[in-house]
């Protein structure tokens, strides 16, 4: 066992034969001469040495400095075990066996350092690793070494080493093109990685962006739901306490008839004559119930079962939030979770950025600036009101009622369901915004304060002092001095925008839809201030934008 221990010390890691010539590295490992030499000399060119063994790196050469020590130890043990052998031994040392440091397949002999010194170095001594197996260096069809003979002439051959070195040049371009490729799939890897976070980021800013919009849109929901429902109840309980009093006073009239009967029944039960003509006249007696009490209760049963007031409450509300979340959805913005009620949150809506598209070679839109600052704040005047219509309490919205709202008449009062702003303007350049979706016949514009109030002369665009947009269940036109052009395109969002350059004599309108397009652009001699006029022949339209 020691023997055997002794022997694994005294190998050579490269050829795994016993020590041959025995020289070591500054690392301090040990190798024969012949093996590390050809290490190194395959290490030529790449940059730098290393050992076999520890891969301790050298940046010179390392000078092979010879093991006397080992040596002696190696010569010793070989002496003292003959018949093991060191494996492949100098074929020319018959009297003490040497150890081969190669072969040569011409000769079919093994050489020790000596011998290989005095070894021809002529091209047809082929010489290689030590072997013991020279059979497998021969031709395997003509067992001769290495000869172009037999079937194998003509054929083109070329030394092991060169054969190698081709084939490394090879796999060296073949490892290039593996690497390129590895560092391309390596970025490609980083951009999908890349890609994959900015949509997750983009997920998360579009879930936070839904999450807030639910919760505000459920939010002004519910605010919409107990302003109607508390005008409900408000309305029922203000009905059920004056049908209250009204069942009260009728009930003591009801009293009094009672003993009015009574007493007329006794005076017709009477035998004696005198008592019956000497009690009062009781013509009297007949009264009925008035007039009054008859129009209080056809009032209270008619008040009683009319839901007009909340049902345009309840549409008003939607109204407002559809037209908020329309916004929100066409910009990816969520409102402010901050307003205290519906009528706020559409309210804080930046106005658009406009860029008319002209249909033509159209003067007003064509020069139309690229960018408004916003739109001008406007407010209806009830004053001028007809009386189908309701106004609502901020006074933006405008509805078209079935009832008769019995409005003190005045000069400035429509007769037709239309109604103008309290504000007017003689200068300058104002833009606002008219939410038409609520409304399958409607018109907006502008006007003179002189605009008739009552005819056919009083509707916007039917006379010289109003110009106007109209649309009647999906058809659309413009309208001046009763000159009606019908639009070419039909309006696909449910906003239009008016636009009034006073000084250029312009007014413009626009469909507000993804993107803006311009409708028509009336061109005209401004004399006189201008009030924006709305018509409502159907359900209810509103002014957006303002403070």
């Amino acid at each position: 066992m020691a023997s055997a221990d002794l022997r694994k010390e005294l190998e050579c890691s490269i050829c795994l034969n016993i020590y041959t010539d025995p020289v070591t590295l500054k690392c301090g490992h040990n190798f024969c001469r012949v093996c590390i030499a050809r290490v190194l000399d395959t290490q030529e060119g790449s940059g730098g040495y290393s050992c076999p063994e520890c891969s301790e790196e050298f940046a010179e050469r390392p000078a092979l400095q010879r093991n006397i020590t080992l040596n002696n130890i190696m010569e010793n043990f070989l002496f003292a075990q003959p018949a093991q052998g060191p494996g492949v031994l100098c074929t020319y040392c018959i009297h003490t066996p040497v150890p081969a440091v190669i072969s040569c397949l011409l000769c079919e002999a093994s050489l020790c350092d000596n011998h290989v010194k005095v070894q021809s170095k002529t091209p047809e001594h082929i010489l290689c690793d030590p072997t013991t197996s020279l059979e497998s260096r021969k031709c395997p069809v003509h067992k001769k070494v290495l000869e172009l003979a037999g079937e194998h002439r003509g054929h083109q051959v070329e030394t092991l080493n060169n054969a190698a070195e081709i084939k490394k040049s090879k796999m060296r371009n073949i490892l290039q093109k593996l690497i390129t490729k590895g560092e391309e799939m390596e970025g490609r890897v980083q951009s999908l990685q890349e890609h994959r976070r900015k949509v997750e980021e983009k997920a998360a800013g579009d879930t936070e962006t839904v999450t807030v919009l639910f919760r505000d849109l459920r939010r002004h929901l519910e605010d919409l739901e107990k302003r109607v429902l508390s005008e409900i109840s408000g309305k029922a309980e203000r009905v059920s306490l004056s049908m209250s009093d009204l069942i009260q006073e009728l009930e003591i009239k009801k009293e009094e008839l009672s003993r009015k009967i009574h007493h007329i029944e006794e005076l017709c039960n009477m035998a004696d004559p005198l008592t019956v003509l000497q009690e009062s006249d009781t013509g009297d007696l007949c009264d009925t119930e008035g007039g009054d009490d008859r129009e209080r209760r056809d009032k209270l049963l008619h008040d009683g079962g009319d839901v007009a007031g909340v049902s345009h409450t309840l549409y008003t509300g939607l109204s407002d939030i559809i037209s908020c979340l329309e916004k929100c959805i066409g910009k990816h913005v969520c409102p402010p979770s901050t307003p205290k009620d519906k009528a706020s949150w559409p309210s804080t809506q930046p106005t658009p950025t406009i860029q008319p598209q002209a249909e033509g070679p159209n003067p007003g839109a064509l020069q139309h600036k690229s960018r408004l600052s916003g739109a001008v704040d406007i407010l209806l005047d009830v004053n001028t009101a007809g009386n189908y219509l309701y106004i609502s309490n901020d006074r933006k919205s405008v509805s078209k009622l079935d009832k008769y709202r019995n409005r003190p008449e005045t000069s400035e009062r429509f007769q037709c369901p239309q109604v103008l702003s309290t504000r007017s303007f003689s200068s300058g350049r104002h833009y606002w915004e008219v939410n038409v979706g609520g409304s399958e016949n409607w018109a907006v514009g502008m006007c003179y304060p002189s605009i008739e109030r009552s005819g056919s002369q009083s509707a916007i665009g039917y006379n010289r002092e109003s110009w106007g947009l109209r649309g009647y269940y999906n058809k659309f036109s413009v309208t001046y001095d009763s000159n009606r052009i019908p639009l070419h395109r039909n309006i696909s969002s449910n906003r239009v925008g008016i636009d009034l350059d006073y000084e250029a004599g312009q007014i413009s309108f626009y469909d507000l839809c993804d993107p803006i397009q311009h409708l028509h652009t009336f061109t005209v001699t401004l004399t006189k201030p201008l009030h924006a006029v709305l018509y409502v022949g159907t359900g209810c339209i509103k002014i957006m934008g303002g403070m």
